[in-house]
């Protein structure tokens, strides 16, 4: 059985990973799925839980008022790299292009942790372009170890940057999934 931690804490991170969540708990002979979330948009992330019927099993609460990105990124490496040692997962679990997913990236590096990314490989080769988005994405992509790209382009992408090919997976967009979940909710009389 495979302990694996789906760390992220916005609310584009919590739509892209619902359908991945919600189909590992079906799995329970197979995964042991934990949730980790650290509230970088405390307010959208906690709707789309509720949505989506998504309990975490830690809250690390790290956002702040006014809080800058590198206060941000300080405080969640620090406090995502004790939710490692403490829970000892076998993959680390991220999604797309946040501080959140850059932070975890680096903390399950430094604890030799693999890391999975889903929405993997996008690129637009503008550092600033968009901030920070663009460098937390290429570091997720330099971290990770399993890399789950939603087009062939993305795929392409990380093959360019030397990325094994027997380490992607073309896997098309979770939001997609997400959206087809949404739509086969019924609708409140």
């Amino acid at each position: 059985m495979k302990r694996i931690l789906n760390i992220f804490g916005t609310r584009p991170e919590a739509v892209n990973l619902a359908p991945v969540i919600l189909e590992l708990e079906k799995h329970p002979d197979r995964f042991e799925n934990s949730i980790c979330i650290t509230a970088q948009h405390r307010e959208m992330l906690d709707q789309v839980l509720e949505w989506f019927e998504i309990d975490p099993d830690c809250d690390l609460d790290l956002m702040q008022p006014a809080q800058g990105l590198a206060e941000f990124a300080s405080r969640a490496l620090v406090a995502v790299t004790r939710m490692l040692q403490e829970v000892q997962p076998d993959i680390v679990l991220v999604q797309g292009d946040t501080t959140t997913v850059m932070m975890a990236a680096l903390a399950a590096f430094y604890q030799h942790i693999p890391v999975w990314h889903i929405e993997a490989g996008l690129r637009t080769r503008h550092r600033y372009n968009p901030f920070p988005e663009e460098i937390n994405h290429r570091m997720a992509g330099v971290l990770a170890t399993y890399h789950f790209a939603p087009t062939e382009g993305a795929a392409n992408a990380l093959k360019a940057e030397q990325v094994p090919e027997e380490n992607i997976f073309i896997t098309g967009n979770t939001v997609v999934d997400a959206l087809l979940m949404t739509m086969q909710r019924p609708v409140d009389a």
